[in-house]
């Protein structure tokens, strides 16, 4: 009985840490064109900063561009996208270069 407990638990640990090995930390930048005064970016940070799996959020009033690092087994661009529309500011990602 013992024994069949360890090999559970050894089981359940590989496949915790398997699914993990697949997550990857991503970076989009998305256009943000409605940003036209010095609160907008701070809103957008906010929404953002609120998605599940969301690590950092750099913004910018100048480029009208919200630069977001997030975990890709949380989240999404299309969550991150819906995010900022529905805090008032509809996004579209950049092309990577």
């Amino acid at each position: 009985m013992l024994k069949t407990i360890r090999h559970l638990a050894l089981l359940i640990g590989a496949i915790g840490v398997s699914s993990a090995a697949f997550a990857a930390v991503q970076t989009a930048t998305l256009d943000v064109p409605g940003m036209t005064c010095s609160s907008c970016p701070i809103t957008v940070k906010k929404a953002l900063m609120k998605v599940d799996g969301v690590q950092q959020v750099k913004t910018s009033l100048e480029k009208k561009e919200a630069i977001v690092t997030f975990d890709d087994s949380k989240t999404s661009v299309e969550k991150l996208t819906m995010a900022t529309a529905n805090a008032g500011y509809p996004t579209t990602p950049k092309a990577a270069k």
